[in-house]
């Protein structure tokens, strides 16, 4: 209710803001995550814009011997390394992350690749380093030609639970609507085994 009498006016744009990285970084810190149902024939996962490692944190409940490659924002990648560990580690680069993993067995990304500028040559990339199975949640498809629009997002809704601040900010980035024979023709080699609508998205705006 706060929010919609006295909505933020300040803006701060893009994934490499350091108050945005800041504040995903602390929101997955405290973050009491739930338990997954286990990864049944994984043992590695490259996790496309896994932030601070929040999909590993669940995923380590049922999964506790997962290794676990975060490719992200070299911002992210500074921020987090404090919680590198010998299962846990972050990458700015694909190739480096499938290198440190040996194998993949998992691609696995929530909500990323539509804020990637070259979205088609990063899933061809993420393809390349042929997992056994690819997990794409959080993808704006288009029935016609892929574009381009403005997103706007709460800071405080940014990151895992609730908010750590009472003072909010408007985050603003550009995100890409992909067209979906694209999107489908950059997976080659690989077969659509299950798909369905995206769930609505709390707290974001389009315009």
């Amino acid at each position: 209710m706060r929010r919609r009498l006295f909505r933020p006016r300040e803006v701060i744009e893009g994934y490499e803001n350091v108050e945005l990285v800041e504040t995903i970084y602390r929101k997955t810190v405290a973050f009491q995550a739930e338990a997954n149902r286990p990864l049944e024939n994984v043992e590695s996962v490259l996790d496309f814009g896994g932030g601070a490692g929040i999909h590993y944190k669940a995923a380590r409940r049922q999964s506790p011997d997962v290794r676990w490659a975060v490719v992200e924002t070299p911002a992210m990648v500074r921020r987090a390394k404090d919680l590198a560990t010998d299962r846990l580690m972050f990458f700015e680069r694909i190739e480096q992350a499938a290198d440190w993993l040996g194998s993949v067995d998992l691609v696995h990304s929530n909500g990323a690749i539509r804020y990637v500028p070259k979205a088609l040559e990063t899933i061809r990339a993420l393809c390349s380093v042929r997992p056994a199975t690819i997990a794409w949640h959080r993808v704006p498809i288009s029935d016609g030609e892929p574009r381009r629009e403005v997103q706007t997002s709460y800071l405080s809704d940014n990151g895992p639970g609730m908010s750590l601040t009472s003072i909010d900010k408007v985050v603003k980035y550009e995100r890409t609507w992909l067209s979906e024979q694209a999107f489908v023709q950059a997976h080659e080699g690989y077969r659509i085994a299950e798909r369905g609508p995206d769930p609505a998205e709390r707290g974001t705006q389009q315009s």
